[in-house]
């Protein structure tokens, strides 16, 4: 399987655990701002997969100890803050503009998918290298 096949699998593989984890929480908490805590918890979730994946598998990288682990895993999360930002704008108008559930995911769908196409770059260049 080539890398980018490969990056493609674990974007899903990701997706799926972000949309999961919004669906068991939209399930447990019930309330007014469901959708944000919902979106944050799937963030989390596919983030901390994503990030294994991408690091053992994808940039085949290898920290030396922890502390480069929390480092790199630092800025692979800011890394993320904009594609994040676009993918819960994304998913959150398309809940305001449909306003059911389905519409809500494909509109996360489309923005993880901009967000994992855009994050593998900026990983590429600032995140998996040696500092």
């Amino acid at each position: 399987m080539t890398k980018s096949m490969l990056y493609i699998a674990f974007a899903i593989v990701a997706t799926i655990v972000n949309l999961f984890t919004q669906e068991i929480t939209s399930i447990f908490f019930k309330y007014e701002h469901e959708i944000i805590v919902s979106m944050l918890t799937g963030t989390l979730a596919g983030l901390v997969v994503k990030y294994l994946l991408d690091k053992k598998f994808i940039f085949r990288f290898e920290t030396k100890n922890q502390k480069q682990d929390v480092t790199t895993f630092f800025f692979y999360s800011l890394m993320g803050v904009i594609t994040t930002v676009l993918f819960w704008v994304t998913e959150y108008t398309f809940d305001l503009w449909f306003g059911t559930k389905t519409m809500r995911y494909v509109g996360a769908v489309i923005g993880l998918s901009i967000g994992y196409i855009t994050k593998y770059y900026l990983d590429k260049k600032y995140v998996f290298i040696e500092r």
